[in-house]
Order: C-alpha cells, then structure tokens, then sequence
C-alpha cells in the first residue's frame, strides 16, 4: 500500500467549502465556481460536497450570506463610536478603507457585483450590503451635525471615493499621496 493511499482523507467543514468557493469566485468568477473542481481542489469526492450542501445553488447561496454577513460585520466594526469622536470614526473609516489594498477583498467585492448583474438574489444581497454601509456612516454624519439629507450625501460620496479609489492604481504616480488622501478626506467631512 502506498503513502499516498494510507492518509487519512482530510475532513471538510462546510465552512471549508465556503472559503475555497470565496478563493474562486475572486480568482476565476462565477462561471469558475463550479463543484467538481472545488472537489478536486481538496482531492476529495464530490459526495464530500454534497454532505454538506444540496446541490451548487445551495453552496451559491452560503457563499452569498457569508460575504453579506461579513461585510455587515466589517462596516458595523469600523463605523462604531464613542460618542463625541464620530468625526474621528469618519476619518478612520476613509483611512482604512482608502490606504488597506486587500486584493482579494476587492476581486470578491467585484465578482459579487458582477454576479448580481444577472441574478436577482446576488442584486438583493449587494443591495443590502450597500443600504447597510451608506446607512453606517450616515449614522455618523447625523452625529457630527449633518442634516439627513447632508448625510445620505456625505456618505455616498465617501463610498464612492474609497470603492472608486481601490479600483484605481493612481497612488503609484502620485507621490504625495497621502496629502492627496488628506483633501479629499477633508472636502467629505469638511463643513
């Protein structure tokens, strides 16, 4: 008997799936998420698969409330305050999501939206996501004394900078960068 064959088969979580069908869905798309190569991938069987999921709809459908349920997680962490330092909150916002360059989080971020072009459940999860986040620093702005409307405006300009910006390679023909990130930060939260 051979090495190879005398190993204990590796044992899958669901959430094993889940993470290997995210690394996918940033690398190759929707149309690469597909359940015999996830299989493969592991070198495992696809009855492994099926174990935990009822069939690739089902794996699409956790892949979609894990990303969710993560972004919530993220935005929620990143717009709490104490009060009296929402503003300080705002500008930690805008720095962490302007400067980290998570590549991974970004292919997923695009393959998710992608994805919700063609699929009516994926466009109701992203548009969740994005209800969630603009309201976050709405909340905020609200707090630093913003009227609603002002608010709204603020914070979907603020998406649109640190979404906008990752999608860019600017910040490598621009040496004063971070002088650059310092305005813009200021013309969203200036009064």
């Amino acid at each position: 008997m051979d090495q190879e064959n005398s190993k204990p088969r590796q044992q899958l979580e669901r959430r094993d799936w889940i993470e290997a069908a995210l690394d996918v869905l940033a690398d190759q798309g929707l149309d690469g998420l597909r359940v015999e190569a996830l299989a493969k991938g592991f070198k495992v069987t696809k009855g492994s698969f099926y174990w935990h999921f009822k069939d690739r709809q089902d794996l699409l459908a956790a892949v979609l409330e894990t990303w969710k349920e993560g972004r919530i997680r993220d935005v929620s962490r990143q717009s709490a305050a104490t009060p009296g330092h929402e503003r300080e909150q705002l500008h930690r916002v805008i720095d962490i999501y302007s400067t980290a360059r998570n590549r991974k989080g970004v292919w997923i971020e695009l393959a998710v939206r992608d994805w919700a072009r063609h699929d009516a459940a994926a466009a109701v999860v992203v548009e969740e996501v994005d209800a969630w986040r603009l309201d976050c620093t709405r909340r905020l702005f609200v707090a630093c004394g913003f009227s609603e409307d002002e608010a709204k405006s603020r914070s979907l300009l603020l998406y649109a900078y640190v979404f906008g910006q990752s999608l860019m390679a600017f910040d490598r023909q621009d040496a004063k960068i971070s002088e650059l990130r310092e305005r813009i930060t200021e013309r969203i939260l200036g009064n």
